[in-house]
Protein backbone atom coordinates (compact mmCIF):
# COMPACT_ATOMS: atom_id res chain seq x y z
CA UNK A 1 0.00 0.00 0.00
CA UNK A 2 1.48 3.41 -1.07
CA UNK A 3 2.11 5.94 2.40
CA UNK A 4 0.54 9.05 2.43
CA UNK A 5 4.32 10.35 2.04
CA UNK A 6 4.06 8.72 -1.92
CA UNK A 7 0.67 10.14 -2.59
CA UNK A 8 1.80 13.22 -1.22
CA UNK A 9 4.78 13.05 -3.66
CA UNK A 10 2.79 11.65 -6.48
CA UNK A 11 0.93 14.75 -6.59
CA UNK A 12 3.21 16.97 -6.59
CA UNK A 13 5.41 14.97 -9.08
CA UNK A 14 2.32 15.53 -11.45
CA UNK A 15 1.74 18.43 -11.18
CA UNK A 16 4.81 19.91 -10.65
CA UNK A 17 3.30 22.35 -7.86
CA UNK A 18 3.56 21.96 -4.08
CA UNK A 19 0.79 24.92 -4.23
CA UNK A 20 -1.63 23.04 -6.84
CA UNK A 21 -0.64 19.50 -4.50
CA UNK A 22 -2.22 20.90 -1.75
CA UNK A 23 -5.01 22.25 -2.76
CA UNK A 24 -6.15 19.20 -4.44
CA UNK A 25 -5.15 17.10 -1.19
CA UNK A 26 -7.09 19.61 0.67
CA UNK A 27 -4.03 20.15 3.38
CA UNK A 28 -1.58 23.02 3.97
CA UNK A 29 1.63 23.79 1.82
CA UNK A 30 3.79 23.02 4.67
CA UNK A 31 2.23 19.70 5.16
CA UNK A 32 2.99 18.81 1.91
CA UNK A 33 6.50 20.32 1.79
CA UNK A 34 7.06 18.43 4.75
CA UNK A 35 6.07 15.08 3.79
CA UNK A 36 8.28 15.67 0.74
CA UNK A 37 11.30 16.39 2.63
CA UNK A 38 10.68 13.67 4.93
CA UNK A 39 11.09 11.05 1.55
CA UNK A 40 14.28 13.08 0.79
CA UNK A 41 16.22 12.10 3.89
CA UNK A 42 14.29 8.44 3.86
CA UNK A 43 16.12 8.16 0.29
CA UNK A 44 19.42 10.24 1.44
CA UNK A 45 18.76 12.17 -2.30
CA UNK A 46 16.58 15.06 -3.82
CA UNK A 47 13.72 14.04 -5.69
CA UNK A 48 12.64 18.21 -6.46
CA UNK A 49 14.55 20.91 -7.89
CA UNK A 50 13.54 24.06 -6.70
CA UNK A 51 13.61 27.11 -9.37
CA UNK A 52 12.39 29.98 -8.25
CA UNK A 53 8.49 29.96 -8.07
CA UNK A 54 8.72 26.07 -10.35
CA UNK A 55 9.76 22.89 -9.20
CA UNK A 56 11.05 20.21 -11.81
CA UNK A 57 12.08 16.35 -10.71
CA UNK A 58 15.43 15.36 -10.24
CA UNK A 59 16.62 12.28 -11.69
CA UNK A 60 16.05 10.12 -8.66
CA UNK A 61 12.63 12.20 -8.08
CA UNK A 62 11.07 10.98 -12.16
CA UNK A 63 13.00 7.42 -11.15
CA UNK A 64 10.24 7.46 -7.99
CA UNK A 65 7.74 8.76 -9.78
CA UNK A 66 7.47 6.21 -12.62
CA UNK A 67 8.04 3.08 -10.22
CA UNK A 68 5.33 4.78 -7.73
CA UNK A 69 2.44 5.17 -10.94
CA UNK A 70 3.41 1.10 -11.33
CA UNK A 71 2.47 0.63 -7.59
CA UNK A 72 -0.66 2.50 -7.53
CA UNK A 73 -1.66 0.18 -10.65
CA UNK A 74 -0.78 -3.18 -8.73
CA UNK A 75 -2.77 -1.23 -5.72
CA UNK A 76 -5.74 -0.80 -7.77
CA UNK A 77 -5.77 -3.91 -9.22
CA UNK A 78 -5.15 -5.46 -5.45
CA UNK A 79 -8.60 -3.50 -3.82
CA UNK A 80 -10.33 -4.58 -7.02
CA UNK A 81 -9.41 -8.51 -5.93
CA UNK A 82 -10.31 -7.81 -2.37
CA UNK A 83 -13.25 -6.47 -3.61
CA UNK A 84 -13.86 -9.28 -5.42
CA UNK A 85 -13.13 -11.64 -2.48
CA UNK A 86 -15.38 -9.63 0.20
CA UNK A 87 -18.30 -7.93 0.20
CA UNK A 88 -16.95 -5.73 3.56
CA UNK A 89 -13.59 -4.68 2.10
CA UNK A 90 -14.16 -1.07 1.35
CA UNK A 91 -10.91 1.25 1.11
CA UNK A 92 -11.07 4.83 1.31
CA UNK A 93 -10.59 6.06 -2.15
CA UNK A 94 -10.19 9.60 -3.71
CA UNK A 95 -11.50 9.44 -7.39
CA UNK A 96 -9.42 12.60 -9.71
CA UNK A 97 -12.13 13.12 -12.45
CA UNK A 98 -12.17 15.66 -15.13
CA UNK A 99 -15.21 16.90 -17.47
CA UNK A 100 -15.82 18.99 -19.87
CA UNK A 101 -18.28 22.02 -19.15
CA UNK A 102 -21.62 20.54 -20.02
CA UNK A 103 -20.84 17.45 -18.39
CA UNK A 104 -19.72 18.88 -15.22
CA UNK A 105 -21.94 21.87 -14.96
CA UNK A 106 -25.42 19.59 -16.17
CA UNK A 107 -24.49 16.45 -16.72
CA UNK A 108 -22.84 15.17 -13.37
CA UNK A 109 -24.38 17.37 -10.70
CA UNK A 110 -27.53 15.46 -9.97
CA UNK A 111 -26.27 12.03 -9.69
CA UNK A 112 -23.25 12.70 -8.27
CA UNK A 113 -24.96 13.11 -4.64
CA UNK A 114 -26.56 9.53 -5.42
CA UNK A 115 -23.32 8.13 -6.47
CA UNK A 116 -21.77 9.16 -3.45
CA UNK A 117 -24.51 8.03 -1.40
CA UNK A 118 -23.73 4.58 -2.44
CA UNK A 119 -20.07 5.26 -1.90
CA UNK A 120 -19.10 6.79 1.48
CA UNK A 121 -15.72 5.82 1.25
CA UNK A 122 -15.03 7.50 -1.82
CA UNK A 123 -13.85 11.20 -1.89
CA UNK A 124 -14.22 13.15 -5.01
CA UNK A 125 -12.65 15.44 -6.94
CA UNK A 126 -14.46 17.17 -10.30
CA UNK A 127 -11.83 19.60 -12.57
CA UNK A 128 -13.97 21.56 -15.53
CA UNK A 129 -12.29 22.18 -17.97
CA UNK A 130 -12.93 22.38 -21.81
CA UNK A 131 -12.34 19.00 -23.59
CA UNK A 132 -8.90 19.59 -25.02
CA UNK A 133 -7.91 20.18 -21.60
CA UNK A 134 -9.06 17.79 -20.20
CA UNK A 135 -7.75 15.12 -22.45
CA UNK A 136 -4.22 16.69 -21.61
CA UNK A 137 -4.98 16.58 -18.38
CA UNK A 138 -5.96 12.49 -18.46
CA UNK A 139 -2.36 11.90 -20.52
CA UNK A 140 -0.90 13.87 -17.72
CA UNK A 141 -2.20 11.56 -15.31
CA UNK A 142 -3.50 14.78 -13.45
CA UNK A 143 -7.14 12.71 -13.67
CA UNK A 144 -7.94 8.99 -13.95
CA UNK A 145 -10.97 9.47 -15.68
CA UNK A 146 -12.18 11.87 -18.09
CA UNK A 147 -15.79 12.80 -19.60
CA UNK A 148 -15.55 14.68 -23.01
CA UNK A 149 -17.38 15.68 -26.10
CA UNK A 150 -16.05 13.65 -29.27
CA UNK A 151 -12.70 14.74 -30.69
CA UNK A 152 -9.53 13.95 -32.31
CA UNK A 153 -9.10 10.46 -30.86
CA UNK A 154 -5.40 9.41 -30.24
CA UNK A 155 -4.18 5.91 -29.58
CA UNK A 156 -3.15 5.35 -25.86
CA UNK A 157 -6.67 6.52 -25.06
CA UNK A 158 -9.66 4.34 -24.38
CA UNK A 159 -13.74 5.67 -25.35
CA UNK A 160 -16.16 4.58 -24.33
CA UNK A 161 -19.70 6.24 -25.12
CA UNK A 162 -21.88 7.94 -22.45
CA UNK A 163 -24.62 9.90 -24.38
CA UNK A 164 -25.17 12.25 -27.05
CA UNK A 165 -26.66 15.74 -27.02
CA UNK A 166 -27.32 18.40 -29.29
CA UNK A 167 -25.65 21.82 -29.84
CA UNK A 168 -28.35 24.65 -31.08
CA UNK A 169 -28.80 28.31 -31.85
CA UNK A 170 -30.09 30.00 -29.46
CA UNK A 171 -30.96 33.80 -29.33
CA UNK A 172 -32.58 36.21 -26.52
CA UNK A 173 -36.12 36.36 -26.79
CA UNK A 174 -36.09 39.91 -27.32
CA UNK A 175 -33.65 39.35 -30.18
CA UNK A 176 -35.64 39.80 -33.67
CA UNK A 177 -34.30 36.40 -34.58
CA UNK A 178 -36.47 34.67 -32.70
CA UNK A 179 -39.25 35.01 -35.23
CA UNK A 180 -37.11 33.25 -38.16
CA UNK A 181 -36.28 30.18 -39.70
CA UNK A 182 -32.41 30.53 -41.41
CA UNK A 183 -30.55 29.08 -43.40
CA UNK A 184 -26.76 27.89 -43.45
CA UNK A 185 -26.05 30.89 -45.94
CA UNK A 186 -28.13 33.21 -43.75
CA UNK A 187 -25.37 33.19 -41.41
CA UNK A 188 -22.76 35.41 -43.38
CA UNK A 189 -25.24 38.52 -42.21
CA UNK A 190 -25.96 37.31 -38.63
CA UNK A 191 -23.46 38.29 -35.68
CA UNK A 192 -22.23 35.31 -33.97
CA UNK A 193 -21.14 34.09 -29.95
CA UNK A 194 -19.34 31.08 -30.29
CA UNK A 195 -17.26 29.14 -27.33
CA UNK A 196 -13.39 29.71 -27.17
CA UNK A 197 -10.64 27.36 -29.04
CA UNK A 198 -10.39 24.00 -27.01
CA UNK A 199 -14.27 23.64 -26.80
CA UNK A 200 -16.00 20.81 -27.56
CA UNK A 201 -19.35 22.52 -28.83
CA UNK A 202 -17.24 24.80 -31.42
CA UNK A 203 -15.89 21.96 -32.86
CA UNK A 204 -19.62 20.34 -33.31
CA UNK A 205 -20.40 23.99 -34.94
CA UNK A 206 -16.93 24.34 -36.95
CA UNK A 207 -17.79 20.11 -38.38
CA UNK A 208 -21.21 21.08 -39.11
CA UNK A 209 -20.17 24.38 -40.92
CA UNK A 210 -17.63 22.53 -42.91
CA UNK A 211 -20.39 20.23 -44.57
CA UNK A 212 -21.26 23.47 -45.63
CA UNK A 213 -18.07 24.58 -47.25
CA UNK A 214 -17.98 27.10 -44.41
CA UNK A 215 -15.74 27.73 -41.90
CA UNK A 216 -16.00 30.34 -39.05
CA UNK A 217 -13.75 33.22 -40.29
CA UNK A 218 -15.48 33.75 -42.78
CA UNK A 219 -18.74 34.46 -40.70
CA UNK A 220 -19.05 37.26 -38.37
CA UNK A 221 -17.93 36.37 -35.09
CA UNK A 222 -18.34 38.93 -32.58
CA UNK A 223 -17.17 37.72 -29.52
CA UNK A 224 -15.73 34.05 -28.00
CA UNK A 225 -16.12 33.15 -24.36
CA UNK A 226 -14.78 30.93 -22.23
CA UNK A 227 -17.34 28.63 -20.84
CA UNK A 228 -20.97 27.77 -21.36
CA UNK A 229 -21.99 30.42 -18.67
CA UNK A 230 -20.16 33.18 -20.07
CA UNK A 231 -22.07 32.65 -23.43
CA UNK A 232 -25.27 32.40 -21.94
CA UNK A 233 -25.35 35.31 -19.86
CA UNK A 234 -23.88 37.31 -23.03
CA UNK A 235 -26.23 36.16 -25.24
CA UNK A 236 -29.31 37.18 -22.62
CA UNK A 237 -28.53 41.10 -23.24
CA UNK A 238 -26.80 40.75 -26.76
CA UNK A 239 -28.43 40.14 -30.09
CA UNK A 240 -25.80 37.69 -31.24
CA UNK A 241 -27.13 34.12 -32.35
CA UNK A 242 -25.06 31.60 -29.67
CA UNK A 243 -24.55 28.18 -30.52
CA UNK A 244 -24.96 26.08 -27.17
CA UNK A 245 -25.30 22.38 -25.72
CA UNK A 246 -29.44 21.92 -25.87
CA UNK A 247 -28.46 20.01 -22.17
CA UNK A 248 -27.22 23.87 -20.71
CA UNK A 249 -30.52 25.64 -22.08
CA UNK A 250 -32.82 23.44 -20.71
CA UNK A 251 -34.35 26.21 -17.92
CA UNK A 252 -34.27 28.84 -20.59
CA UNK A 253 -36.00 27.76 -23.34
CA UNK A 254 -38.47 26.66 -20.68
CA UNK A 255 -38.81 29.91 -19.00
CA UNK A 256 -38.74 31.40 -23.10
CA UNK A 257 -35.55 33.58 -21.47
CA UNK A 258 -34.01 32.16 -24.68
CA UNK A 259 -35.42 30.94 -28.28
CA UNK A 260 -34.75 28.17 -30.03
CA UNK A 261 -33.60 29.40 -33.58
CA UNK A 262 -33.65 26.81 -36.53
CA UNK A 263 -31.25 26.86 -39.34
CA UNK A 264 -32.24 24.51 -42.02
CA UNK A 265 -29.74 21.84 -42.87
CA UNK A 266 -27.58 22.39 -40.09
CA UNK A 267 -27.53 19.14 -38.07
CA UNK A 268 -25.28 19.62 -34.66
CA UNK A 269 -24.97 16.24 -32.99
CA UNK A 270 -22.05 15.20 -30.49
CA UNK A 271 -21.14 11.96 -28.38
CA UNK A 272 -19.79 12.30 -25.16
CA UNK A 273 -17.29 9.67 -24.06
CA UNK A 274 -15.61 8.45 -20.84
CA UNK A 275 -12.08 8.45 -21.60
CA UNK A 276 -9.08 6.50 -19.55
CA UNK A 277 -5.30 5.57 -20.16
CA UNK A 278 -5.46 2.71 -22.43
CA UNK A 279 -4.91 -0.18 -19.67
CA UNK A 280 -6.68 1.28 -16.86
CA UNK A 281 -10.32 0.11 -17.77
CA UNK A 282 -10.89 -2.16 -15.32
CA UNK A 283 -9.45 0.21 -12.38
CA UNK A 284 -12.06 0.31 -9.51
CA UNK A 285 -13.74 2.68 -8.35
CA UNK A 286 -13.58 3.69 -12.00
CA UNK A 287 -15.46 1.19 -13.56
CA UNK A 288 -18.39 1.16 -11.16
CA UNK A 289 -18.83 4.87 -11.98
CA UNK A 290 -18.83 4.93 -15.59
CA UNK A 291 -21.42 1.57 -15.16
CA UNK A 292 -23.38 3.83 -12.25
CA UNK A 293 -23.22 6.86 -14.85
CA UNK A 294 -24.48 4.87 -18.07
CA UNK A 295 -26.96 3.10 -15.79
CA UNK A 296 -28.55 6.23 -14.81
CA UNK A 297 -28.68 7.98 -18.23
CA UNK A 298 -29.84 4.72 -20.28
CA UNK A 299 -33.06 5.14 -17.80
CA UNK A 300 -33.67 8.71 -18.90
CA UNK A 301 -33.77 7.72 -22.49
Amino acid sequence: MLSYKHEIFLEVARLLSFTKASQNLFVSQSAVSKHVKALEEEYKIGLFERLGNTVKLTPAGELLYQKLLLAKQLQHELHQEFTALSADYSPRFRMMIGASTTISLYVLPPVLSAYLHQHPNIQLTLKNRNSENILKALLDHEIDLGIIEGINKVSNVTYTPFLTDDVIAVCSAKNPLNRQNLTVQDLHNVPLAVREVGSGTLAVLEEALAAHHLKLPDLPVKVRLGGTEALKNFVRVDTCLAFLPRQAVVKELETGELLEVPIRGLAMRRQFNFIQRRGTENNLPYKDFVQFMKRHYSKKE
